[in-house]
């Protein structure tokens, strides 16, 4: 299920990107990026171990879904974390400079 989730939220993330491409002014590339890698990590580990142990190629376990939902939680956290680093809209820096 991570590998499903994983990559609707890439699929998702890309097309709201490309609706906003020519300003970006939220990063959402960065977002895109962010599950993209995911997707493809997950996708060679489960051609990996289909290839190598043979099985079900798609996990559907209560602890899958919870760690696809994880790692679309932590990717959301991550880009949030980077945004508010670089401060794309300039609102920290007005705030902070507005007080002096």
């Amino acid at each position: 299920m991570y590998l499903i989730f994983t990559a609707i939220a890439a699929l998702v993330s890309t097309v709201i990107w490309y609706k906003n491409a020519p300003e970006d002014k939220y990063m959402l590339s960065t977002l895109s990026l962010i599950y993209w890698g995911a997707t493809l990590m997950w996708f060679v580990d489960h051609v990996m171990a289909y290839l190598i142990e043979g099985g079900e190629f798609f996990e559907i376990t209560l602890d899958a879904t919870l760690l696809g939902v994880t790692v679309v939680l932590l990717g959301l956290l991550v880009w949030l974390i980077i945004l508010l680093v670089k401060d794309p809209k300039k609102v920290f820096y007005k705030v902070l400079h507005s007080k002096r």
